[in-house]
C-alpha cells in the first residue's frame, strides 16, 4: 500500500506541477516561457524520484511500469495496482486544476502541431531514450545515486526540444488526465499508445545489453 501511495502522490505532483506551469503560463500572457515549463517538468520528476523512490522506485508513469515489468527488475502482480495509483494521482491533479482554472479551455493537454505520425514517431523515440537513461542510471550501483538529477535532465532536454511539436509527454497518465477532464481525447490514443512501444523497445534493449555481458 506505501508502494501505491507514493505512484499517487508522485503522479499528482507531476500532473500538477507540469501541466499547471502551461496552464499558468496561458493565464498570464507567457510570463512562465516554454523554457520554464521544460525546467518545471524536470524538476519536478527529480524532486519525486528523490522522494519516493526508495519506497516504489517513482514510476509515476505507466510507460516506465510496463517496461519495468518486461524486465526481471518489477514484479508483474504489481503493475495493475502501481497503474491505477498513477492514473488517481494524475486525474486528481487534473481535477483540482480544473477547480482552480475553470476558464481553461485544455487544461494543458498534450496536442500534435503537425501530422499524428509524426508526433507518434517522435514520442516512441523520445519515451526510448529517457527509459534507457532510467534503466542504465538506477541498475548501475556506481552511479544510481544521481538517477533523480539524471532522469530529470533528460525530462527536461526533451521537453525542451520536442515540447513545441508533441507536448513532449512520454507519460500516458500524463497526457490521459487533462484530456479527459478537459473533454480533448481525439489525439490521446498516441499518447498512449507511442510511449509504451518507446519504453518497452528500451527495456528490450537494456536486456539485451546485460546478457552480452
Amino acid at each position: 500500500m506505501r508502494q501505491y501511495v507514493a505512484e499517487t502522490i508522485g503522479t499528482f505532483s507531476l500532473v500538477f506541477c507540469g501541466t499547471g506551469a502551461i496552464i499558468i503560463n496561458d493565464v498570464t500572457n507567457g510570463t512562465i516561457s516554454h523554457l520554464g515549463i521544460a525546467v518545471t517538468f524536470g524538476l519536478i520528476v527529480m524532486a519525486m524520484i528523490y522522494a519516493f523512490g526508495n519506497i516504489s522506485g517513482a514510476h509515476i508513469n505507466p510507460a516506465v511500469t510496463i517496461a519495468f515489468s518486461c524486465t526481471r527488475l518489477f514484479e508483474r502482480k504489481k503493475v495493475l495496482g502501481y497503474i491505477t495509483a498513477q492514473l488517481m494521482g494524475g486525474m486528481i491533479a487534473s481535477l483540482v486544476l480544473h477547480f482552480l482554472f475553470q476558464d481553461h479551455p485544455n487544461l494543458g493537454t498534450t496536442t500534435p502541431v503537425g501530422d499524428w505520425h509524426q508526433t507518434f514517431i517522435l514520442e516512441i523515440i523520445l519515451t526510448y531514450l529517457l527509459m534507457l537513461v532510467i534503466l542504465f542510471v538506477s541498475q548501475n550501483k556506481s552511479v544510481n545515486q544521481f538517477t533523480g538529477l539524471a532522469v530529470g535532465a533528460t525530462v527536461l532536454l526533451e521537453a525542451l526540444f520536442a515540447g513545441p511539436i508533441t507536448g513532449a509527454s512520454m507519460n500516458p497518465v500524463r497526457s490521459i488526465a487533462p484530456a479527459i477532464i478537459s473533454g480533448n481525447t481525439a489525439e490521446l490514443w498516441i499518447y498512449i499508445i507511442a510511449p509504451i512501444v518507446g519504453a518497452v523497445l528500451a527495456s528490450w534493449t537494456w536486456k539485451m545489453m546485460q546478457e552480452d555481458r
